[in-house]
């Protein structure tokens, strides 16, 4: 069996949990508070060896990392049956989960084997936004969408929300950027008999030199990718260094797409970023076409993090449905399906109103 890391309360033996109203591991049974800190010494099984970091990269419109920098090596093994500490039960884990809950007792367990091999994050933004927080966001959501089947508006469904820190690569990159653009100005007049329009072109050149910090790539194949960038931003003001205490009360999974595989959507993001760049500097005509563009790499390096994530998943009649909320923000997307029998009993109503509108003025005009 693997080993697992239990975060037990000093005071009563109760297993903590992190409190994002406090931002420290808090007991729910005798409520005793401790600094996250305090815990640091469960992470031995961890190396603290610092990988290097930077590479220059001269070549244009090509992009290369400095991986050497994202993460540290886990020193431990790891199986696909752990036991719960707490009351012995067996957890079967999928292979990338790296925090759950015991499904008997309820104790929160970090499972630290499940780790082996991966990089340990190098960061981690701890949740700000509790369950309690999320499920009122997701009912506010899906009371407004008065179509939306009734099914999605249930208590019982919406008590299936979770939290789970989900897997990021995050890219720094120094690039010089260069666009150039067709511009266009459009001048009006008339005379007695005539009305002109004369249309001028320009070629627009923009050029610059541009940082990006913390570029983030999802890497979890579990989480849909435009989902995740669709509840950016994250505010890495607020990350910490990495410390499985912060998984304690919350899903977490490994990455099971590695950071060679995120690049190509690093370079895309970063090149996209620097071409709006630029193009918002361009005032002053009535339409600007890019017809060229160039970005070079100075410098990149890539780090490894953990992203706070409410996330449901249901299925309504084989299709599946997703909601996501940024758990550090409260950004909230989703998409909900339409009820037809509530459209179909709108029309009804709708048609029954018309037509006793149309009986009522009729008999009026003494037709009926």
């Amino acid at each position: 069996m693997a080993a697992n890391l239990d975060y037990k309360c000093p005071a009563c033996g109760g297993a903590l949990e992190f409190d994002t109203a406090t931002q420290k591991m808090k007991c729910p049974f005798c409520e005793s508070v401790f600094e996250v800190s305090q815990l640091q010494q469960q992470d031995t099984v961890l190396d603290t060896q610092q990988a290097d970091m930077g590479q220059q990269i001269p070549q244009e419109d090509s992009f290369n990392w400095d991986t050497g920098a994202a993460g540290e090596q886990w020193n431990d093994s790891g199986m696909s049956v752990f036991v719960c500490k707490s009351c012995g039960g067996e957890l079967v884990a999928d292979e990338n989960t790296a925090a759950t809950t015991c499904p008997y007792c309820g104790n929160n367990t970090v499972l630290s084997g499940r780790l082996s091999g991966v990089l340990k994050p190098n960061y981690v933004i701890p949740f700000k936004l509790n369950k309690e927080q999320a499920k009122a966001k997701l009912k506010e959501y899906t009371s407004n969408r008065k179509f939306a089947p009734s099914t999605f508006k249930s208590d019982n469904r919406l008590e299936e929300i979770k939290g789970i820190y989900v897997p990021f690569w995050l890219f720094d990159s120094n690039i010089n950027a260069s666009v150039q653009y067709e511009g266009t100005q459009v001048r009006t007049w008339r005379d007695s008999k005539y009305q002109y329009t004369e249309t001028s072109f320009y070629d627009i050149y923009r050029q610059g030199t541009m940082s990006f910090n913390n570029i983030p790539v999802d890497g979890s194949t579990k989480m849909p990718d435009d989902l995740m960038e669709s509840i950016e931003p994250y505010d890495f003001k607020e990350a910490v260094d990495f410390q499985t205490a912060y998984l304690a009360g919350y899903l977490a999974d490994k990455y099971d797409v590695g950071m060679e595989q995120s690049i190509p959507r690093a370079n895309e993001r970063t090149k996209h970023s620097a071409e709006d760049a630029l193009r918002d500097t361009v005032h002053g005509y009535a339409t600007v076409t890019p017809k060229f563009s160039s970005v070079q790499m100075l410098s990149g390096v890539s780090k490894y993090a953990l992203y706070p994530v409410w996330i449901l998943n249901t299925d309504y009649k084989g299709e599946k449905y997703t909601f996501a909320m940024n758990g550090q923000t409260g950004k909230f997307v989703g998409n909900l399906p339409i009820a037809k029998g509530k459209i179909a009993a709108l029309f009804a109503g709708v048609a029954a109103g018309a037509g006793a509108l149309c009986y009522l003025i009729c008999s009026l005009l003494g037709i009926f």
